[in-house]
């Protein structure tokens, strides 16, 4: 299996700091050739650096290095942690593809300690960015990822057909989505072919046995043209017991000894463990239960050691049959009881693995809080730090302006309007027609909507020196500076014509808005309450004669 990688911009810039790209590149490199160790070393510097930038993509794509080293090495939960907390930063950033990889890492985690419903309730998510943004790489990772979930549940046929659509995604990818897709499909075949033997669909096995054979193959030739340990010691492992159920028992060992070789030379712990387990395997499949029983004995103390229960369970599991094989059955009844009491600490592992990750996403929550709090408090601290001035117009404009709207209020009115009386201006006062009905039928939540694009349709109609406000509930200023009562009133014709022509049915099936607009002109020695005073007057005449018309005062 293999995660995506984090992709290094061409020119080879991340963040816009050499350092933390540098970090990132040789975090990346070592990934590539299967060196997880120096990998997590440099990517654990990436984060500090990135951490003590404060720059976001940064921190997030520091993460996901480290994150995708940590899950070769056993460290879930710590990858886990990893990939909430950049999923948190992406969110923050609006990365939708970003969060889609982050999500498909972490299912790998998820499923690693057993916690299948958490992995699948998050691919699901990632499933929904795919189809949403079209991607086809995006997708690919998706099926690919739900397959392996699948499959590490035992449901091979589910996770065959995830695997197999992935597949199909996977012709104009890289040769790592390429190689981990076909190396995929060849370990879940472990477990399919067994699983249709078993139901008596001998053609349909033998079938699916080809196609894993073909597909490991070609994930060998990948791995080691790419001369990369890990996926080759992996692909080797696969296509050994993808040979031992095809009885073709020499080249079985020969691949098994070649993968645990690497595995123990590169400390894959994991590959090792599942490479002694699968020669023990095949050792059973060619007839030989003693030798089967040694190396599973092996493989099991291997497991147990390293705590990989679920790899223990199998070893017991396979131990019992091999007993019975060989007619020791207080043996097989001692691994069956064995095998029993590690599921039940298994089901005690995967609760307590969650209780953890739980635990680690709080703590996570009230890290992430203390530091916004401090980042707020440092910004109050700035803020109050500023010139007396700046402050009292930063807050003049927060009291002048409409929270609904974003339009200036009634207050706003009357700190700007009597600059610009010195000018030839003319007023209008607008009108909503028949408010209260559109509230009363359509609810307040289209009322409000109804007022926000009045506002917008009203702010694009008009010039630069222009300005509209609104006065309060359905009522709106329009200020036409420099302008002439015909030219006012030839704007507030193409206002009221534009508002009524909207398409309203859009905010609300049925929904028709008009509006009534007051116009006035200003004559010279007049106060701006007295031009308001004149345009409220025309406005009662327009709602008088009919509404959605212009009346002048």
């Amino acid at each position: 299996m293999s995660a995506p990688a984090i992709v290094i911009d061409p020119g080879g810039t991340v963040s816009g700091d050499s350092f933390l790209d540098g970090l990132l590149t040789l975090a990346e490199e070592a990934r590539l050739r299967g060196d997880y160790r120096t990998g997590v070393a440099h990517a654990r510097l990436a984060v500090d650096r990135a951490d003590a930038l404060g720059e976001p993509a940064g921190r997030a794509r520091a993460r996901r290095s480290l994150a995708n080293q940590l899950l070769r090495l056993g460290g879930h939960e710590d990858a886990i942690g990893a990939c909430r907390d950049a999923i948190a930063i992406m969110e923050g950033l609006g990365d939708e593809e970003g969060i889609c990889w982050e999500l498909t890492v972490q299912a790998l985690a998820f499923t690693e300690l057993g916690l299948f419903e958490e992995a699948l309730e998050g691919l699901s998510r990632s499933r929904d960015i795919a189809l949403r943004r079209v991607d086809r790489g995006l997708l690919y990772w998706v099926h690919n990822r739900t397959g392996v979930v699948h499959s590490s549940m035992g449901d091979h046929l589910q996770a065959n057909t995830h695997l197999l659509n992935a597949l199909s995604l996977a012709g104009d990818l890289d040769v790592e989505a390429r190689f981990c897709i076909l190396n995929n499909l060849g370990d879940n075949a472990i477990g399919l072919v067994p699983a249709l033997r078993a139901a008596g669909r001998l053609a349909d096995a033998d079938a699916a046995l080809a196609v894993a054979l073909d597909h490991c193959a070609q994930a060998l030739d990948l791995a080691r043209a790419a001369a990369h340990p890990f996926r080759t010691s992996i692909s080797l492992d696969n296509y050994g017991m993808v040979l031992g159920l095809a009885g073709t028992f020499p080249a079985a060992f020969a691949a098994l000894e070649e993968s645990l070789s690497l595995a123990l030379s590169h400390g894959y712990l994991s590959l090792q463990s599942s490479a002694l387990q699968h020669r023990a395997r095949v050792h059973l499949l060619s007839g030989d239960a003693e030798r089967a029983i040694d190396g599973l004995l092996v493989a099991l103390e291997r497991a147990l050691d390293a705590g990989e229960v679920p790899t223990a369970m199998a070893a017991h599991q396979e131990l019992c049959g091999a007993y019975e094989q060989v007619g020791d059955f207080r043996a097989a009844l001692s691994h069956h009881r064995s095998f029993h009491a590690l599921e039940r600490e298994s089901c005690n592992g995967v609760a307590a693995a969650r209780a953890r990750v739980m635990t680690h996403h709080f703590e996570l929550d009230n890290a992430r809080l203390e530091a916004d709090n401090a980042r707020l408090e440092a910004e109050l601290h700035r803020i109050r730090s500023r010139e007396l001035e700046a402050d009292k117009q930063a807050l003049q404009i927060q009291v002048q302006e409409d929270a609904l709207t974003g339009l200036a209020n009634r207050r706003g009115v009357d700190v700007r309007l009597p600059g610009l009386l010195s000018r030839p201006l003319c007023v209008a006062v607008a009108d909503v027609d028949l408010f209260k009905g559109v509230n009363d039928q359509f609810g307040h939540p289209v009322g409000d909507e109804v007022l926000r694009q009045i506002a917008v349709l009203l702010r694009e109609g008009l010039r630069g020196d222009d300005f509209v406000a609104r006065l309060g509930g359905e009522e709106f200023l329009v200020a036409l500076a420099d302008t002439t009562p015909e030219q006012a009133f030839r704007a507030c014709q193409q206002l009221r014509a534009r508002i009524a022509a909207h398409p309203w049915d859009r905010v609300a099936p049925g929904l028709r808005v008009t509006v009534s607009f007051g116009l006035s002109a200003h004559r010279g020695g007049t106060a701006h309450t007295d031009l308001l005073e004149r345009a409220d007057a025309a406005l009662y005449a327009a709602k008088r004669n009919g509404r959605n018309r212009v009346e002048v005062g």
